[in-house]
Parts: structure tokens; C-alpha cells; sequence
């Protein structure tokens, strides 16, 4: 059965996109930590971030630094954390988060409740920046 991550790639799942290309998707966290919050995953079904292909793992880190350049430009923080934690859907991913402090990376604190027109508005700036 395809994960979660794979039926947002293939659209069967909507998501708010903020980057793409033929190898990554970036869409924001519909449960963020912080406003800004967003995933990066690759196109290509893999559990296991360190059992990535040599060539996507290599390749992942350009791509979230290009995501994380827009965020920052968007969402006011001293800088963006990343996280790789991977227990919570069966597919590598990589979280970007806004932060000001250590705690903002805290993922045992309460997530924010945006609305879908929130997520939209931030991510088309994003998008946009």
C-alpha cells in the first residue's frame, strides 16, 4: 500500500506544495510546530531516510536549503532547523521548522491549528519568494 507521502505526490491527497521537481516535493506541515513548517520528501518510495539511493541523499540537502531560503524569507525566525526523524510515516522525509529558540523544535509540544486558507495563503508566498 503506498504511504501517505506517495498519495500526496500523486495528488491523490491535497497538500500545500511550496517547491517541486522531478525528484522532491515540499508542502507544508498540516500540523506545524510553528507557522512555516514544512516537509520535504522524495518522490521515490523509501522508508528508511539513510536507505535513500546515494544519489538522492546527496541530492535532498539542495533542495531543502533552496525550500528553507524561501521560508526564512517569509517566516520571521533566526533560522530554520531540520529535523529527520521518520517514525511517524513510513516514507524519508525531512522537516524544515522556523526557529528563535530550541524549543520551537520540541515535537512533543501542542502543533498549531491553521486553517486551509492560512495554509494556502503562506505556502503561495512561499511559493512565491
Amino acid at each position: 500500500m503506498p504511504s501517505l507521502f506517495t498519495r500526496i505526490i500523486k495528488g491523490e491527497i491535497p497538500c500545500h506544495r511550496i517547491g517541486e521537481d522531478d525528484r522532491f516535493l515540499a508542502f507544508l506541515d498540516i500540523a506545524p510546530l510553528r507557522e512555516g513548517h514544512a516537509l520535504v520528501v522524495p518522490k521515490q518510495e523509501v522508508d528508511r531516510f539513510f536507505d535513500l539511493p546515494t544519489d538522492l541523499l546527496a541530492a535532498i540537502m539542495p533542495f531543502a536549503q533552496g525550500v528553507a531560503a524561501r521560508i526564512q524569507r517569509v517566516v520571521p525566525c533566526d533560522r530554520i532547523g531540520i529535523a529527520v526523524i521518520g517514525l511517524e510515516v513510513p516514507h524519508a522525509h525531512v522537516h524544515l521548522i522556523p526557529l528563535d529558540r530550541m524549543s520551537d523544535m520540541d515535537f512533543s509540544r501542542p502543533k498549531l491549528k491553521l486553517t486551509n486558507e492560512e495554509l494556502a495563503a503562506l505556502a503561495e508566498r512561499i511559493r512565491n519568494a
